[in-house]
């Protein structure tokens, strides 16, 4: 994979994991958690679809590695939200 389709690779994670986030309601964190955010809801929305037996929905492939856009909001909106349930029950001080 070049540079220029690893950073395509990133953005595309960067925006499905703050989608995600906003669905969800509950920010992480800024740009670089917005990415991992994306990348694990990309991986957990793609496990859900196969275990589900459901089809990919609107994929974007780079440079042979594809990306399950709709999946991957969807997981990444799940994934923020168990993190948000569990980490809104901590008092910050």
């Amino acid at each position: 994979m070049t540079i220029i389709g690893f950073l395509i690779f990133l953005l595309i994670a960067a925006i499905c994991g703050a989608i995600g986030q906003a669905i969800a309601g509950y920010s992480l964190g800024g740009c670089l958690v917005s990415i991992v955010v994306g990348l694990i809801g990309a991986m957990l929305g793609s496990w859900l679809a196969r275990q589900l037996g459901f089809t990919t929905i609107f994929p974007v492939t780079i440079e042979g590695h594809t990306i399950p856009i709709i999946w991957a909001v969807i997981g990444s909106t799940i994934f923020t939200a168990i993190v948000g349930l569990i980490t809104r029950g901590r008092s910050r001080r």
